[in-house]
């Protein structure tokens, strides 16, 4: 039955039992703007293009279209579950009012877990080399690179306490940067090869010498690049508390992203494959992408599109900071977590959540040093361990979320005006879980993700101990978590004068 009258974001979070404390400012092309970034799909092709490289040539570039047809999937189950459930939090809070409580922890601690060691890594690895080439540094000095890094996350950290509005601004305008550091670069570099053509169009299907069997072994590989880059589409929905109108507006966000990232991203890669010199150098090279456009562009001008790269890469890591303290608030306001009572915490005159966004930068500093003094002492590569478990990390949430979903879907209610799936809801849930399991299969089995693997278990592990010590106490108690729900509701509206 349809409400007579519109229903006011303040009042459906009233319905989940909580007050509106964040600050609602963030409309359509914000929330747009959010899972865009958070994608960006400038820092996955400038992450993986030279690993794809490495196991399967050029070809590798065709399976980000597989990547963007199983994350639309996924995408659909989650717009759908942030106009149902419109909360910051969103794994936490999904799995915790779809299942009980302590499902909802272990998916939101594994979905945090996930957040802040890819901001750490992305940002030491990537970030701080490429900032290192631009000031004229050794990309491949960790002290140098760890340097960059803490200023980095200083300022990104004073960006988010300032306001929400602030950091969606900033990454409002790396929208246009990512198409400029990706998909204009890709379209001159199109051009220019045109005119001087290297090689046949039929480069783009050159395996780089691996035939027979060897392909399929090497497909978890050349995968990687669109399975690790086509996520964090949903943490839209964790700024669903900062949204207006958001049961509308996240959905509507959320798939855009996914669209939109998927067909310019697919653009770029083929413009940056075309125009690879040499395969043998670009594919030893430690920053491949930087070296095909200084081949073309000259190192000035590379230089000046790196700097539409790490401003897109940054504007990443400020709203990648902003939805993890989300996260950790939301898990905090239900005394989830250790010291709910300080995480839990909104300043009044900034409306964001201080402790928990220094607890997220604090997070990202420990895995950072953790990895720099495994790397500079040691001469590991606890990094790259880390980076690649983010992109298996994820897909343990989406697995956690879409089998709720499919757990509940058809006691969710419907809601008029706002997005359903209808009767392709099965279908579509049946299509992402299938995609799930394979997408972890790939990460899992292949003897070069072990270490990731390892990763994921003492996750799991470090959530199965405090769950046991302490999160189960509190739960029985009635001291922490959220009511079951079957079909969470508005209230009631109004009635008419």
């Amino acid at each position: 039955m349809a409400d007579s009258q519109p229903i006011g974001d303040d009042q459906i979070l009233a319905s989940f039992g909580y007050k509106q404390e964040l600050r609602r400012a963030l409309k359509l092309f914000s929330l747009y703007a959010v899972a865009f970034s958070i994608i960006s799909i400038t820092t996955g092709i400038f992450t993986n293009f030279g690993f794809g490289l490495a196991n399967l040539g050029p070809a590798f570039i065709w399976f980000w279209l597989l990547g963007f047809g199983g994350q639309l999937l996924v995408a659909l189950v989650v717009s759908e579950l942030g106009t149902r459930i419109p909360l910051a939090g969103y794994s936490y809070q999904w799995g915790s009012r779809l299942v009980n409580s302590t499902y909802g922890w272990f998916v939101g601690f594994t979905g945090l877990c996930y957040l802040s060691v890819g901001g750490a890594g992305i940002t030491f690895v990537v970030v701080a080399p490429l900032w290192a080439i631009i000031l004229g540094l050794d990309p491949t000095n960790p002290t140098s690179n760890l340097v960059i890094t803490l200023v980095l996350f200083a300022l990104v950290l004073t960006i988010n306490i300032i306001s929400v509005a602030l950091a969606a601004r900033i990454n409002n305008v790396a929208v246009f940067t990512e198409i400029v550091g990706t998909v204009v670069v890709a379209l001159i570099l199109i051009i220019l090869f045109a005119t001087k053509p290297l090689h046949s169009v039929g480069f783009l299907f050159d395996t780089g010498g691996v035939t027979g069997f060897d392909i399929i072994k090497a497909v978890p590989f050349a995968a990687l690049i669109g399975i690790f880059t086509i996520v964090g589409f949903e943490l839209a929905a964790d700024l669903s508390e900062e949204a207006v109108n958001a049961r509308v507006t996240v959905p509507k966000a959320v798939i855009w992203s996914v669209v939109s990232s998927g067909v310019l991203g697919m653009f770029a890669l083929i413009g940056f494959a075309l125009a690879i010199p040499k395969l043998d150098r670009i594919k030893a090279s430690p920053v491949p992408i930087a070296d095909i456009f200084s081949y073309w562009l000259g190192s000035g001008l590379t230089k000046v599109f790196l700097l539409f790269v790490v401003f897109s890469i940054f504007a990443l890591s400020v709203i990648g900071t902003a939805a993890t303290a989300r996260l950790i608030y939301s898990m905090a306001r239900d005394n989830i977590l250790p010291f709910s009572n300080v995480l839990k915490q909104v300043n009044p005159q900034t409306r964001t959540p201080i402790p928990a966004l220094l607890s997220t930068t604090g997070l990202s500093l420990l895995f950072t040093l953790y990895g720099y003094i495994d790397v500079r002492f040691f001469g590991g590569n606890a990094f790259i361990v880390l980076i690649t478990a983010t992109a298996t990390l994820p897909f343990l949430v989406y697995l956690g979320t879409v089998f709720a979903y499919a757990w509940k879907r058809d006691r969710l209610m419907t809601l008029p005006g706002a997005f359903d799936l209808g009767p392709w809801a099965r279908p579509v849930m049946i299509g992402a879980l299938v995609w799930i399991v394979l997408v972890l299969a790939m990460l899992i089995i292949p003897q070069t993700y072990w270490g990731a693997d390892l990763v994921c278990i003492i996750v799991e592990v470090v959530a199965l101990g405090w769950w046991a010590l302490v999160l189960r106490g509190r739960l029985e108690r009635g001291e922490a978590g959220v009511s079951q729900v079957s079909a969470p509701s508005p209230p009631a509206p109004a009635p008419a004068p």
